[in-house]
């Protein structure tokens, strides 16, 4: 119904864009944009990276941080892979560690007790495996910067990590997230333990492979999309003739950009 009545579509990805054509939109009125989440994550690089005492407060939470030791972020907990598929996933987080002491494993552990009870029973007193609390957006943020790669079963970390050059490998059968998978930034690779052993032994032992992963273009976008919404709303609507405009006590001044048009026609 919203895409029926749309003045504008912003598509976030090329993908997107081309579901959009195939279903009769006008091409016209299609802009391709980029992930306003990718704008947000950039934002938050940048205020850890020039602000000192940020970073430190922030990396005071993670004093099991080692820069001489790659670290592995990790996050589980869709309901698709509870029971079985979770505790191979746990097995194999475990396999890796043990065979790997080079190596930390951080995981950021869900609350629901269907995650807690495999990763508790199966990770727990493994000297080079971190089990943390789900954190808030900044934290997880400096995590997957400090990162070498990522292991998750999320689709928004499917989006933002490749945007930091961090290869992730996704714990499901199937994503919702193909642009990803497409462009080589991501790999499906399912639950069943070896599987998962494989793919992050190749990665941490492989440099080609690693860095064919972690310099893939990214599909969702470079930080820009807000801009080109911006920009593609200033274009459609500062061109409307004067009469579509609500009428207001400003209405015959000159409207001087985007901003001003949404101050007038918010009352």
């Amino acid at each position: 119904m919203t895409d029926a009545i749309a003045d504008l579509y912003f598509a976030p990805t090329e993908r997107a864009r081309g579901n959009l054509l195939r279903e009769g939109a006008d091409p016209a009125r299609v802009v391709l944009t980029g992930n306003t989440v990718i704008d947000a994550l950039l934002q938050v690089v940048e205020r850890l990276r020039s602000d000192e005492i940020l970073r430190r407060r922030v990396a005071a939470r993670f004093p099991f941080l080692d820069d001489d030791r790659r670290m592995v972020l990790v996050t589980g907990h869709r309901r698709e892979n509870f029971g079985e598929k979770f505790v191979s996933f746990c097995r194999a987080l475990r396999r890796i560690a043990t065979q790997r002491p080079d190596i930390r494993i951080v995981y950021a552990v869900h609350f629901n007790p269907n995650v807690q009870q495999p990763v508790r029973s199966i990770l727990n007193n493994l000297a080079n495996v971190s089990l943390i609390e789900p954190q808030e957006y900044l934290p997880f943020v400096y995590l997957m910067m400090r990162a070498y790669l990522i292991i998750t079963d999320s689709g928004g970390i499917q989006e933002e990590a490749p945007a930091l050059g961090k290869p992730v490998l996704v714990v499901r059968d199937t994503t919702e997230r193909p642009e990803a998978i497409e462009a080589g930034t991501a790999r499906l690779v399912g639950t069943a333990t070896e599987a998962i052993v494989a793919a992050v032994m190749q990665l941490l032992d492989d440099d080609g492979e690693y860095e064919r992963m972690a310099h893939a273009h990214s599909p969702y976008g470079d930080g820009r999309a807000t801009e080109r919404i911006i920009a593609a709303l200033e274009r459609r609507f500062l061109e409307l003739p004067q009469r579509r405009l609500p009428i207001s006590a400003h209405a015959a001044a000159p409207i001087a950009s985007f901003a001003d048009f949404v101050e007038r026609t918010a009352t």
